[in-house]
């Protein structure tokens, strides 16, 4: 008797536990898993999407052709180079701004809320008031720039530019909900290890280095990983800013995907594209796992 329910109370907890898992294994599977599939399937075909009666099999002609792609080789590299760029100024930027408010002052929330708030504004909002800023004949920085005496620039016109000014804006867009992330990871560290750390004679440095900083490994590595994910993913600044100039040099692995997929129509060459992006998202986060395992261990 006591075996049957038992057995009832598990089965009950089970049918529980798939009604709550299901809505979202539905959308993984609808939104992740079939379009993958098909995108994997495409980019073995010459297709194109006005034309879908003519689907043609063309085995990994479309992979041999992206390696010859200069564009296409072009935007990975400057995904890479935002990659290296945005996540250390990023991640500096939150941790510094934290430092700053992580104080018990009169109106410190509103220092707060104000470098909170470009996270809350949409990207395409941001993207288009740094157009104004960034614009090389009347735009607010070459003003400000004209009082110090210096010449105008070109900012977003300029090929060894306008990769620096998207990195610029990105950062201090998404650095405010970092910021934010490590202001908790800061209060949560105990003020009596800074009491006995000034007992002891440490000054500001020495306490940042050996109680602040370790205190904010774990978090630090998990702002890390979140925003190497989302450079990736790179496709609104440019699109926005440049279009992808001058010259491609803002040109993104994502934005090729989009242009070749979605307004040149050619599916099979765009799903190509979004297969070799998947692979190297897979091994950055492979390399980051195993790198984040060692540094654990020690």
């Amino acid at each position: 008797m006591n075996n049957r329910i038992a057995k009832r109370r598990i089965n009950k907890e089970s049918a529980t536990g798939i009604i709550f898992v299901a809505p979202a294994l539905i959308l993984l599977f609808v939104f992740l898993i079939i379009p993958f599939v098909l995108s994997l399937s495409y980019s073995f075909m010459d297709y194109n999407i006005l034309k879908p009666d003519k689907k043609t099999f063309v085995g990994v002609a479309n992979f041999i052709k992206l390696f010859h792609d200069k564009v296409f080789i072009k935007s990975i590299i400057n995904t890479f180079v935002f990659e290296i760029s945005v996540v250390p100024l990023q991640v500096c930027s939150a941790l510094g701004l934290a430092l700053l408010i992580n104080r018990k002052m009169k109106g410190i929330s509103v220092f707060r809320l104000a470098f909170f708030a470009p996270t809350v504004l949409s990207l395409v909002v941001v993207s288009i008031l740094w157009s104004y800023i960034y614009n090389p004949n009347n735009g607010l920085l070459n003003a400000m720039l004209g009082m110090l005496g210096i010449s105008a620039q070109p900012f977003l016109t300029s090929t060894k530019q306008a990769m620096a000014c998207i990195v610029i804006m990105s950062a201090w867009q998404g650095c405010g909900f970092q910021m934010m992330i490590f202001l908790a990871g800061l209060q949560d560290i105990p003020d009596y290890l800074y009491e006995a750390a000034k007992v002891d004679g440490a000054n500001k440095y020495q306490q940042f280095k050996n109680i602040t900083l370790p205190g904010l490994k774990n978090i630090t590595v998990f702002i890390t990983l979140s925003i190497v994910i989302s450079a990736f993913q790179l496709i609104v600044q440019p699109m926005m800013l440049t279009q992808g100039g001058p010259q491609n040099s803002t040109s993104t692995i994502v934005y090729q995907i989009y242009q070749t997929g979605y307004k040149f129509r050619n599916v099979g060459y765009g799903s190509a594209m979004a297969v070799v992006f998947t692979v190297l998202v897979l091994l950055i986060i492979m390399i980051q796992r195993s790198l984040t395992a060692k540094s654990n261990e020690d």
